[in-house]
């Protein structure tokens, strides 16, 4: 098969045609001619080449699973291709995130300051992990942060993707829901 350049428009429809077709050749083919740009699309939107490079390999299953539906008057294809490149990476992200924030939310018994070994202690320490359960899950995240590993409120901003003065918010709000909670678990 000739080399195709990611210019070609209807070199490369022709190889989205026979890609749909079962033809693995000419996803070889296609995979040379427009692997690099597409890696250059997601790289742009990932910033981890192990990450992009992961993602690219998916693109070209998604390519091979969904070459039937593209269609030469719609568009042209590397517009096409672009695309699947785009929206991959993009889901790829917003699973990290959501993988990341499940994790904290996991641990977040886990990462609690010492409250020692003592009966009492332990009584304490049952009685903030119930009070802390009862939090949202974004504001008792923000509470271990803050409180037990010391990150900052831009930092919190960041990972949840909120303003400072709505960490701020969420910081308050979680202070006092806990504190009523530690003092109806007291009595």
């Amino acid at each position: 098969m000739p080399i195709v350049k990611a210019s070609d428009d209807a070199d490369l429809a022709r190889l989205i045609r026979s890609v749909a077709e079962g033809d693995r050749t000419a996803l070889r083919a296609l995979y040379i001619a427009t692997a690099p740009k597409l890696l250059g699309t997601i790289l742009r939107i990932m910033q981890d080449r192990g990450a992009a490079e992961d993602a690219l390999q998916e693109v070209f299953v998604r390519i091979w699973q969904r070459a039937g539906s593209y269609d030469p008057n719609c568009g042209t294809p590397f517009p096409w291709l672009a695309a699947i490149a785009r929206h991959k990476a993009i889901d790829r992200l917003r699973q990290e995130k959501a993988a990341r924030l499940t994790q904290a939310e996991e641990g977040w018994l886990e990462r609690l300051a010492d409250l020692g070994d003592g009966e009492a202690d332990l009584a304490r320490r049952d009685a903030l992990a119930h009070c802390l359960d009862a939090v949202e899950p974004a504001q008792r995240d923000c509470l271990v942060l803050a409180y037990c590993e010391g990150w900052s409120r831009e930092e919190l901003a960041a990972r949840h993707d909120r303003p400072v003065n709505t960490i701020k918010t969420w910081l308050r709000r979680g202070l006092t829901g806990l504190r009523s909670c530690l003092e109806v678990e007291a009595v």
